[in-house]
């Protein structure tokens, strides 16, 4: 063969040869463009140092499983958007994409499908699908040639058992539970199995540390972490929380300080940090799952930089429901209780010389939990103050049948009850949360609570789970609405705060029996179709009416708004009459728990 013929017949071979699989972060920073309105910087995307490693493992034919821990202010959803664009536009494919819940799905799609699809040349008009399939297409299911889209929530999991896909996307698993028909994720799983090229990529914000569907994944996973140079020394650390570092009252000036040689590396070098930053594998014997560790610290948004951090932390410390917020959000690290359970002496030790007769001049709102027996009504009356400390200020019992228009009244005289304030005016209490449960006295509770629904008297039921403290039930009820307590999400919270301390305080007036009560649950770690579960449990022998009338009073608390200003104006006598919305209505949605709205 002359060289003249060989050289065309390699020409000929290299034209046949299929081109290099280029890179997801090469393709996502080529062809993603980012909206104006949506982003804060509108175009063509430009990844963080941290994102191409994270990108190209989703698309790695060889990895089949990746796992993001991830913090918020880290650009996650962007990735997820680039990936399942990139599956449309360069292998169509059945996509499943999962969240927690409907108002998520529509949410995705609306404020982040939608508009990148729109503003990117390479994707604009690949979700209408062919002219045949568009009266098939809604907004949470879309076809497209060689593919389908769909966006489902988790707590519709029914709708998992009619999809068989290729790809699936899950985000936000620590919000998903596991409900009659399993676990949502694990049936998703299960959607992929007929596929032998798979795609499964899982991303949280971890929660509870016991419980964390991300955190188990990752530690299934080769478990990545990303780690920084120090600028002083050369070495090599992952970002923690404890090498953040600030002079006394000057969290302006936090700084780095490197494990290693201890030199304080200044915020404004951060950026030159993290782009020399690399991954490093920490379990390099796994193959094919790829997982990754990353935290809000090594973030180059400007409001997560080392000072703002370190001012969230500050005012997040002394409360454990803005303290957790933190944890997950901004260090992405589950929550560790620091104990399952309380000691009574303990509590009772704790005891100060005040109650309804000598209410703290800091006292600025009062709520009440009510707890309903054969023979008798309880209640707690809690205060609270600017810091949210709990102050419990007294446990009254009002004995006869529910079913007595004179027990009701007794309480009825209690909750409209008028006390002197030391700032001179008078309070009372906002908001009380009424058991209804589910035996004899329903009724009379409905009867008691619905005609002073304007009162702020909510007739309650307790469920478990992880849901809002507070929130308005969906069955309807003739003449009034009944709550939901989320009573495993409250008592985790007062537990928490109990074991700290300053946040809970208590009337030296409450008996050594009451604090009995109060302790009388601890948290264990149950399993339900496979998967960790926390629940509180009774200690043998313990009753539990003070915990059950505390967990009510704070659930109340969620029902008014923190107006400390006008409140404190109020007592002094500088407004005329206590502000008219400090109630709220019997057609008031209540505010969710703080540390629930993580997205």
């Amino acid at each position: 063969m002359t060289p003249a013929l060989r050289e065309a017949r390699g020409k000929a071979l290299a034209a046949l040869r299929p081109p290099a699989r280029e890179k997801l972060s090469h393709w996502i920073e080529g062809n993603i463009h980012l909206p104006e309105g949506v982003a804060s910087q509108p175009g063509l995307v430009r990844l963080w140092p941290y994102q191409p490693e994270i990108a190209d493992a989703i698309g790695d034919p060889l990895v089949e499983r990746v796992t993001i821990v991830k913090s918020v202010r880290v650009g996650f959803t962007t990735l997820l958007t680039g990936a399942m664009a990139s599956y449309v536009a360069n292998e169509p494919s059945p996509i499943l994409v999962l969240l927690p819940t409907e108002a998520d799905c529509r949410d995705y799609v609306v404020s982040d499908v939608e508009p990148t699809f729109d503003a990117s040349p390479t994707l604009k008009g690949r979700l209408s699908g062919d002219q045949k399939d568009l009266d098939r297409n809604t907004m949470l299911s879309r076809r497209f040639p060689g593919g389908s889209l769909k966006v489902v929530a988790a707590k519709a999991p029914r709708n998992l058992r009619r999809h068989n896909v290729r790809i699936l996307f899950v985000d936000e698993a620590d919000e998903m539970e596991a409900g009659p028909q399993g676990n949502p994720i694990v049936i998703a799983e299960k959607r992929t199995l007929s596929f032998s090229d798979r795609k499964i990529v899982i991303g949280s914000t971890p929660v509870d540390a016991s419980t964390s569907n991300v955190l188990r994944s990752y530690e299934l996973s080769d478990k990545r972490i990303f780690e920084v140079p120090c600028l002083e020394c050369g070495a090599f650390h992952e970002i923690k929380w404890s090498n953040i570092v600030w002079p006394e009252g000057e969290p302006d000036k936090a700084a780095y300080q490197c494990p290693s040689c201890e030199a304080v590396i200044e915020s404004r070098r951060k950026a030159t940090m993290v782009r020399q930053g690399q991954w490093r594998i920490t379990a390099p014997e796994v193959k094919g799952h790829a997982g990754f560790r990353l935290n809000a610290l090594v973030s180059l948004l400007p409001n997560a930089s080392w000072a703002k951090l370190a001012a969230e932390f500050l005012q997040a410390k002394n409360d454990p429901d803005t303290l957790k917020v933190f944890v997950n959000t901004i260090l992405a690290e589950g929550w560790a209780d620091e104990a399952d359970a309380v000691d009574e002496l303990d509590l009772a030790g704790r005891a100060e010389k005040f109650g309804t007769g000598s209410i703290p001049e800091e006292v600025l709102y009062l709520t009440a939990g009510v707890d309903v027996q054969d023979d008798r009504l309880e209640m707690v009356l809690i205060g609270w103050d600017r810091d949210g400390a709990m102050l419990v200020l007294d446990h009254m019992i009002f004995f006869g049948s529910p079913d007595e228009d004179a027990t009701w009244a007794a309480l009825d005289k209690a909750l409209t009850t008028r006390w002197k304030h030391p700032l001179g005016g008078e309070i009372a209490v906002d908001a009380v949360c009424v058991d209804s449960g589910d035996g004899d006295w329903m009724t009379a509770v409905y009867r008691f609570c619905f005609p002073r629904g304007k009162r702020g008297v909510m007739a309650i039921k307790g469920m478990g789970g992880s849901r809002a403290v507070l929130e308005v039930s969906k069955t309807k009820i003739t003449g009034g609405r009944l709550f939901i307590v989320g009573v495993d999400v409250a008592k985790t919270t007062i537990f928490n705060r109990l074991q700290r301390g300053k946040s809970v305080r208590f009337s030296n007036a409450l008996p050594l029996a009451w604090f009995e009560q109060l302790a009388s649950e601890h948290k264990v770690i149950r399993y339900s179709r496979g998967r960790p579960m926390q629940r509180f449990e009774r200690k043998p022998g313990r009753r539990a009416e003070a915990l059950d009338c505390v967990v009510y009073a704070y659930a109340a608390r969620q029902a008014v708004p923190s107006l400390f200003d006008q409140r404190e104006a109020f007592l002094r006598g500088q407004m005329e009459s206590k502000p008219t919305h400090a109630r709220p209505q019997t057609s008031w949605v209540p505010r969710r728990n703080n540390w629930l709205d993580r997205r």
